[in-house]
Formats: C-alpha cells, sequence, structure tokens
C-alpha cells in the first residue's frame, strides 16, 4: 500500500476492538510553549472578567441587603404602631400622641 492510496481521514480500526476511544496522540507537554506576552494578555483579561464579576456580585448583595433593611423597617414600624394602638386603649389618645412625640425626640438625639 502506498501512501497515496491510504486516506488520513479514514476511521482507525483498533486492533483490540476499542473503536469508540478516540485514538491517542503522542505526548507533547504544552508547557513553556506560550510566550510571556500571550500569557500577561491571558492574565489581564481574566483580572478584568474577575473585576467584573465581582462589581456585579456587589450590586446583586447591595440589592438584597436594600430589600431585607426594607422589610426589617416595615416590621419595627408596623410593631411600634401596633404597641401605640396597645397603648391608646388604656391611655387618653392625647397622652399617647405625646409619647411618641417625646421617644421620637429621644430616637432622634440618640442617632
Amino acid at each position: 500500500m502506498s501512501a497515496s492510496t491510504l486516506s488520513l481521514d479514514a476511521p482507525v480500526v483498533r486492533k483490540n476492538g476499542k473503536n469508540w476511544h478516540e485514538p491517542r496522540k503522542a505526548f507533547r507537554p504544552a508547557s513553556g510553549q506560550t510566550s510571556y506576552a500571550k500569557r500577561a494578555a491571558r492574565q489581564a483579561q481574566e483580572a478584568e472578567v474577575k473585576k467584573l464579576e465581582k462589581e456585579m456580585k456587589d450590586e446583586k448583595d447591595a440589592e438584597r441587603q436594600r430589600r431585607i433593611q426594607a422589610i426589617k423597617d416595615k416590621r419595627a414600624a408596623k410593631e411600634e404602631k401596633e404597641r401605640y394602638a396597645k397603648m391608646a386603649e388604656k391611655m387618653h389618645r392625647k397622652r399617647v400622641e405625646r409619647l411618641r412625640r417625646r421617644e421620637k425626640r429621644n430616637k432622634m438625639l440618640k442617632s
């Protein structure tokens, strides 16, 4: 058989019969083959991608924290409203309003 009669893309029939496996190639280590400029460019691109991913993650986390804080604020306001309603059942309405204003002033002074 001459080289012209053999086709390069003809299916290789293995001797052991495991034709479903990929035919093996000679081991040629690729380490040390890429130039420093290519490695540096790839590292710079990876750093840029990582920075972008971190930025997106931080934005997502900030949005999540904002939603959590809004829920906490709503719950606190609801509790406070219920507390004043409970106080209004026992006390006069004007006294409850005075207490509310006083607590609001104290809260402002503390923060």
